[in-house]
């Protein structure tokens, strides 16, 4: 890595892939002092700070979705509004409420859920367990 002189000091001059997802571990573990790198537009000690929640995953791309929730990239958009998400899966959930798709049927009587956790909370009714 090639810092400029004391001027410049406070921007990394570091080349680096724009998909942030690859991009911000290697970026926070080459930088000791806090810089403002311009390509991720993010105060590099923040992201260190953020990123140092301890946990790990069996697979990367466990560990890049878990990322997102801290870099707040969420490349999965809604068609029907402006809003974005960190998974897929959360998409589609937040799809059912322009559609009015609901997948999850009770069993035991006609209602059906948009939501599996809605399902599941809803058995309880017919059950009386208690959460």
């Amino acid at each position: 890595m090639n810092m400029s002189s004391e001027a410049d000091d406070t921007h990394c001059s570091m080349a680096v892939n724009t998909d942030i997802d690859m991009m911000v571990k290697e970026e926070i573990e080459v930088h000791e002092e806090p810089v403002l790198c311009q390509d991720v537009e993010l105060s590099v000690k923040q992201e260190w700070e953020r990123n140092q929640c301890f946990t790990s995953y069996p697979s990367n791309s466990l560990l890049i979705r878990h990322q997102r929730t801290h870099t707040g990239n969420n490349p999965y958009q809604c068609n029907h509004c402006d809003k974005d998400f960190s998974q897929n899966s959360y998409l589609i959930e937040h799809q059912r409420t322009h559609t009015g798709e609901k997948p999850y049927q009770c069993n035991q009587c006609d209602k059906a859920f948009s939501k599996y956790s809605y399902l599941i909370r809803h058995h309880r009714t017919h059950t009386g367990e208690k959460p």
